[in-house]
């Protein structure tokens, strides 16, 4: 019974690791958290507040420590996926894709647009795997019945 608790805890934790993964790589981008930045401005002013600026300017000094957190939390959920194989493959190709669009360096930042393609390539192929996957169950759940 200890087992199956802590197999479910480390399974756990690694999920949330991978999600955590993903959602700071997306901060890593300057493009997002600019596109961020107006839709929170225009949020706002549906609800009468007006701003001038950049409201979240602040995320764009914490880009790069928020990108290597999650660039090494990809890590550790890929040597949890090979040493133990218990975390989807769709997630962690989900995860790669927002991590190589989020790439927040200055150095190569000319080839940010190739950075986005390439990440988005791979949010969109994690995404169809997903819908597949969810299209073949709902399929095969309406033949047994």
């Amino acid at each position: 019974m200890k087992r199956k608790k802590f197999r479910y805890l480390k399974e756990k934790t690694v999920g949330v690791s991978s999600s955590i993964s993903g959602a700071t790589s997306v901060l890593g981008s300057y493009q997002i958290c600019h596109n961020i930045c107006l839709g929170l401005i225009a949020l706002l002013s549906i609800i009468g507040i007006t701003l001038v600026g950049m409201p979240l300017l602040f995320l764009t000094k914490v880009a790069i420590p928020f990108w290597i957190i999650a660039f090494l939390l990809l890590i550790l959920t890929l040597f949890f996926y090979f040493k133990k194989g218990c975390i989807s493959k769709k997630l962690i190709i989900f995860n790669s894709g927002l991590i190589i669009a989020g790439i927040p360096f200055k150095q190569v930042l000319h080839f940010s647009k190739y950075f986005m393609i390439i990440g988005g390539l791979f949010v969109t192929y994690s995404l169809i795997l997903y819908f597949m996957d969810k299209f073949k169950r709902h399929k095969n759940s309406k033949n047994i019945h």
